[in-house]
């Protein structure tokens, strides 16, 4: 069980913080300058089109649309560490962070594994069981380690990915296509771990706190550079992400879709006859 639950912990910790991205650069240059000549232009000449919003601009609207995030659920699917993984999430940021992800699990199919995260502690649990880790209670490298998850699955803010996708030096727009119905803008870029570092150096505290921990469990997994392409819809909020690398644990490639923004969600602790708290049993013992 104990090696079951590492494994767990590892592939969901490689799902969640894949959004690492960057800060686009603002390479684009406004199209349709005048000529400087200063010559008049032909009659028949076309009418000059309007300048196309860079890459960078969509990002950033992105971005600036996450400060009204208050709560979000999304679905993941791909590989991370070796494992195929699928889950669903919600997320609540607003007043108070907390998580409810359920995902199937790697080694009983048609099991799935849930956990949530609120009030400080942790819940790992399969078939109504669940065992509660208080983080504050635990070592530090055990808090440590299991605060890193908690912190990746936070991270998976729409806002967030687009502020890490920014510091693709590479950053283009693929084309608009459709997803679950939405017509969306596709960028892509590729980002190294150094860049998403020097660009989670800008944010507010809580996202720089997010993206430090993502970047914390991608460095565990020997990634060093990502792979990214993101979809952006009308609304200027993130449809869906995908994130590639390659890691000594394995392959990442996850794609995440967002599904619900802003609306009520549920998240609570399970029900006390079901939980089993980790550190209660330590007394014990």
């Amino acid at each position: 069980m104990n090696a079951y639950r590492k494994k767990a912990l590892g592939a969901v910790l490689a799902a969640v913080l894949l959004a690492g991205g960057a800060t686009a650069c603002e390479d684009g240059k406004g199209a349709g300058d005048a000529k400087k000549d200063g010559a008049a232009a032909a009659p028949s000449a076309a009418a000059p089109k309007p300048a196309e919003v860079t890459p960078a601009a969509f990002l950033e609207k992105t971005k600036a649309k996450a400060a009204e995030i208050t709560s979000v659920r999304y679905t993941m699917a791909g590989t991370a560490a070796g494992q195929t993984v699928s889950g669903e999430a919600s997320m609540r940021l607003k007043p108070t962070a907390a998580i409810a992800m359920k995902m199937a699990n790697p080694e009983k199919p048609g099991e799935n594994v849930e956990i949530r995260l609120l009030d400080g502690a942790l819940y790992l649990g399969a078939e109504g069981k669940y065992l509660k880790f208080d983080l504050k209670s635990l070592d530090p490298e055990a808090a440590r380690k299991l605060d890193r998850l908690g912190g990746a699955q936070q991270g998976e803010n729409p806002g967030d990915r687009a502020g890490d996708m920014s510091a693709a030096k590479d950053l283009k727009t693929v084309g608009e296509e459709t997803v679950d119905g939405q017509k969306t803008t596709h960028l892509s870029g590729t980002v190294t771990l150094d860049e998403l570092r020097a660009a989670s150096a800008a944010g507010t505290p809580e996202a720089k706190e997010r993206r430090s921990k993502n970047l914390q469990a991608l460095e565990a997994q020997g990634i060093k550079s990502l792979a990214m392409d993101i979809w952006i819809d009308e609304n200027h909020q993130t449809r869906q992400f995908r994130t590639r690398g390659e890691g000594t644990e394995g392959p990442l490639d996850m794609t995440v879709k967002f599904l619900d923004v802003n609306k009520p969600v549920d998240i609570a602790a399970p029900p006390a006859d079901q939980v089993l708290d980790l550190a209660q049993l330590t007394q014990e013992g």
